[in-house]
């Protein structure tokens, strides 16, 4: 009997059937055609039996899984915690004796007393031996609007005669090209594009300028979609907005994505539609996308926004954009106040590790002044004391007052892009010393839950924290249900032996951003055969990460039934080919399709279909129950009265790969 025979009386399919048969102590072998009749009876006869036993079998392991997974989830306890906690605190949160803990601290290499605060790798390393599942609060937005809103509470509570009219803030933002580092490289007659890689400004900067002898300090923005996350900080620290769209290009994503990001800053904003020095510049559309995409009316149009025609290129409207700036800042000089004489606090907008300097951090100062040798604090923690001060220019300062964007030298930890620093008194962070092996596994670890997906293994170093934030932020909107890509590690600065050790271990490629590789590295590398790439633009580190995670999936072959045509003659025969005619008994017949031939129940050949008639006419399909001509690849086996089934083989979707 054959085998595709068999599988349909016992309704399986028959590669399935295959797989199966070899359990119930019949191995034919996963190339047999046929099977013997006896067999074939027995299996049969058998086969509801088997078929039994089987769903028994899985029901007791289905009942089993449960029965695990119940217990782990009763056994792990889960605890969410912030960047710090105290011993005792973490002990209470995890119901667990405050000595256990103490043990197990111990046990790493870390003696702390009941009242000091931990990091989170450190408790999430040592909660992980507790039996605990350790899991960092993310930051959300009114997590952030309070922490913007309890500086704004702090300043309000000052006296009011130490108030004093502070700089506005600006932001500027706006779709990839649209023209907002030219618009900034314009206003400060410097030439900051030609210093990025690909004219796109790859991570947040801050910079002062003085019109009408009034101070403006702006805050640029990368204007492509990787860096969501860094755009909305800078949103959060602005007073005002501008938002650049081009002339000739309209409305675009990162438009809308913009102007999402103010409304939810509730700031002020004013247009500049940018390129009205090129030739399909059309100024009237750009307001119409405005007015009906995003709800934005010009003032011209009877609406409240102020939208100014602009050529950054040729620095022309420059003055009008400044001037609408400074009226704007006017009408909300009631919330531009702060007090200088004040202990400083600010909001980090760029936070990288230099090799020579170590912890390099730009500050936008809110309230207050801070002055060389001020210890800054964020959450209770003393993050270290100002070393040095310098200016957006790169010059040394002793002090920088409200609204001053400020690079601090001295720190000894890095904060986050988007954290707030302030001078005062605070809680030293104990250094822990974790056994390696347990650092590897937990440090900078992704927390995609695992499952079946094919894992992409990556390390990512690149040269400032709010782009590895981004680039991270990026690859985890890639991952798809079949390929996903795992952050073995993140860091920052060059890419050293360690994170080639790293490589090594976990087999991961290595990715580097805007950073360098020392030769004896490269030279390590190389002899471990570990793939590593540096990019200096994140449109193409994204896009060759695409391209890996297809390499490593490797399709399955899908086989997909089309019809059957009964052969009612044969027109010529060749050595390698045969031109028949026929009528279709089921489904439909495609062009470029496979062929098997059945004579009666017995398997004969296989062929391909290369010519389809009907009507004498090359067609791509006939249906069932027409009459066709076609020419048939393959051993010229054919006889009248054959039926040809037809098939094709394709490789299952990767729409989601």
């Amino acid at each position: 009997m054959n085998l595709t025979e068999l599988a349909r009386i016992l309704r399986v399919a028959p590669y399935e059937l295959k797989n199966l048969l070899p359990q119930m102590g019949f191995n034919v072998g996963q190339k047999a055609i046929k099977v013997d009749k006896m067999i074939a009876k027995k299996i049969i006869k058998n086969w509801p039996i088997f078929i039994a036993q089987i769903e028994k079998k899985r029901e007791a392991e289905e009942a089993l899984r449960k029965s695990q997974e119940a217990e782990e989830e009763k056994e792990a306890k889960k605890v969410e915690i912030g960047k710090f906690i105290t011993v005792r605190d973490l002990a209470s949160l995890a119901d667990i004796p405050v000595n256990s803990l103490l043990k197990e601290l111990m046990k790493n290499g870390v003696f702390v007393s009941i009242n000091e605060k931990l990091d989170f790798d450190t408790a999430a390393i040592v909660g992980a031996n507790l039996n605990l599942e350790v899991s960092l609060k993310t930051e959300k937005e009114e997590d952030v609007s309070v922490a913007r809103d309890a500086l704004s509470d702090k300043i309000s509570k000052e006296k009011e005669t130490d108030l004093i009219s502070r700089a506005p803030i600006i932001v500027v933002m706006g779709h990839v090209d649209h023209g907002k580092t030219k618009l900034l490289d314009a206003i400060r007659s410097t030439n900051v594009v030609e210093g990025e890689s690909g004219g796109i400004t790859q991570h947040i900067g801050a910079y002062q300028v003085v019109r009408k002898e009034q101070p403006i300090t702006f805050i640029d923005t990368p204007g492509h979609e990787a860096f969501t996350a860094m755009r909305s900080r800078g949103a959060r620290v602005a007073d005002i907005a501008i938002l650049v769209v081009a002339a000739d290009d309209g409305v675009k994503p990162q438009t809308i994505e913009a102007f999402r990001i103010i409304e939810a800053s509730k700031i002020p904003f004013i247009v500049a539609i940018n390129k009205i020095d090129k030739e399909d510049a059309d100024i009237n559309r750009v307001k119409q996308e405005l007015s009906t995409r995003l709800n934005i009316i010009p003032e011209d149009w009877g609406g409240k926004t102020v939208c100014v025609p602009i050529s950054a290129l040729e620095k022309k409207g420059i003055e009008d954009v400044l001037d609408m700036v400074l009226l704007t800042s006017e009408m909300e000089s009631e919330n531009l106040k702060a007090n200088p004489k004040a202990q400083a606090a600010g909001t980090v907008i760029e936070s990288n590790m230099d090799k020579g300097a170590g912890p390099v951090v730009t500050v936008l100062i809110q309230n207050g002044t801070l002055r060389v040798g001020d210890q800054l604090c964020y959450d209770g923690i003393i993050y270290g004391k100002v070393k040095s001060l310098r200016n957006y220019k790169g010059e040394e300062i002793k002090i920088a007052g409200p609204s001053t964007p400020a690079r601090i030298l001295g720190l000894k930890m890095l904060p986050e892009v988007g954290d707030v620093l302030e001078v005062g008194e605070g809680e030293k962070i104990r250094i822990k010393k974790i056994v390696a092996k347990n650092k590897l596994e937990h440090q900078g670890v992704s927390t995609e839950i695992e499952d079946d997906s094919v894992k992409l293994n990556l390390i990512i170093k690149a040269d400032f924290l709010g782009s590895a934030e981004a680039i991270e932020e990026s690859l985890m909107k890639i991952n798809t249900k079949k390929v996903k890509v795992k952050i073995i590690h993140k860091g920052l600065g060059n890419i050293n032996e360690g994170d080639v050790k790293r490589a090594e271990d976990s087999g991961a490629q290595i990715i580097g951003f805007n950073v360098k590789t020392q030769a004896q590295v490269e030279n390590l590398i190389r002899e471990k055969n570990i793939k590593f790439s540096i990019f200096s633009i994140i449109y193409d580190l994204i896009e060759y990460v695409k391209v890996e995670m297809k390499n490593i999936y490797k399709p399955k072959m899908i086989r997909r039934d089309l019809g059957k045509l009964e052969v009612l003659a044969i027109f010529r025969t060749e050595n390698d080919s045969q031109i028949l005619g026929g009528k279709v008994i089921d489904g439909v017949i495609e062009e470029a399709s496979m062929i098997e031939v059945w004579r009666g129940e017995d398997f004969i050949d296989k062929g391909k279909l290369s010519n389809l008639q009907e009507a004498k006419q090359n067609v791509r399909t006939v249906e069932k129950g027409n009459e066709c001509g076609l020419k048939y690849e393959g051993k010229p086996l054919v006889q009248v009265g054959d039926v040809l089934s037809f098939y094709k083989e394709e490789e299952e979707d990767q729409s989601e790969l």
